[in-house]
């Protein structure tokens, strides 16, 4: 399916709008607004572009406008937490071309359009973010430009932020070829358990599996079986972390038919042995 275009409502909240979020998510979709999301209390799976991660607590993007996304949040006890994280949403004229044009905004700037490729920050920065984000959701005015400029700050000195789309993700103004994209991304979410051909999935595209290949690694920077395994380990790490299932079940239960392919994978992508990553998230908990 094609990401949907969300309409942010800004009440009287002028061009900055800030508040805590409580809903599950896992809406596909874009909006023109700049967003940025501080997670405060849950887990789950976090999409932005073609990069797909697990999120945890403290975990904190940015991102500009049109920029596809979802968050899909793990429910927990039965439930997903109240106020589990913070949005704040802002049209970029509300700054205006003027006012970024100054010296003084170039590192600003050069934010603004790294995020473009959507932007995660670590949870060091997060936390030094939280009481200006907190403070925003009621204040207004001048008071509230003072806390979102704060942030600002923070994010354009942050020392270990790191983009995350690839670099040859781009958002074509092509809808067939987004369409093409967004339904193999669908796809391939909701089959990765399963075995997945690339001639299968090319017919999603509608696509020869020689073009389709072609195509794919265009779009999203990485080949099919990269990202395929990508989401797949992405899964397995919520399982260890959030289970007592066999490494061997688990593995299983993500699409790896091979116990030998899931562990050269999985370090590949964690740097971790399965085990080493279950007892060091532990150990940390």
């Amino acid at each position: 399916m094609v990401a949907e275009l969300e309409k942010i409502d800004f009440e009287n909240m002028g061009g900055f709008r800030t508040s805590f979020v409580s809903e599950r998510g896992g809406l596909w979709h874009f909006h023109p607004e700049y967003e940025l999301v501080l997670n405060l209390k849950s887990f789950g799976t976090r999409i932005i572009g073609d990069n797909v991660e697990l999120f945890d607590p403290y975990s904190m993007t940015f991102i500009s406008g049109n920029l596809p996304h979802s968050w899909n949040h793990s429910i927990q006890d039965g439930r997903v937490p109240a106020d589990h994280g913070i949005v704040c949403n802002f049209r970029g004229e509300a700054i205006g071309e003027s006012f970024l044009s100054q010296h003084e905004m170039r590192a600003l700037r050069d934010l603004f359009s790294d995020a473009e490729r959507g932007i995660a920050f670590s949870e060091f920065d997060a936390r030094k973010a939280e009481p200006f984000l907190r403070n925003m959701t009621t204040q207004t005015g001048v008071d509230k430009m003072i806390s979102f400029f704060s942030v600002m700050a923070i994010l354009c000195s942050a020392e270990k932020k790191r983009v995350l789309c690839s670099a040859d993700y781009k958002r074509s103004n092509d809808q067939r070829g987004n369409k093409r994209m967004s339904d193999v991304y669908t796809y391939i979410r909701q089959n990765y358990a399963k075995p997945l051909s690339l001639k299968k999935i090319s017919s999603v595209a509608n696509m020869s599996p020689f073009a389709f290949s072609r195509f794919f690694k265009k779009n999203s920077g990485v080949s099919l079986i990269e990202y395929v395994n990508q989401v797949r380990t992405n899964r397995v790490c919520y399982l260890l972390r959030e289970t007592d299932y066999h490494i061997h079940e688990i593995a299983a239960e993500c699409g790896f038919k091979s116990i030998s392919n899931f562990n050269k994978y999985f370090r590949k992508l964690t740097s971790f042995a399965p085990r080493d990553y279950r007892s060091g998230y532990r150990s940390n908990v």
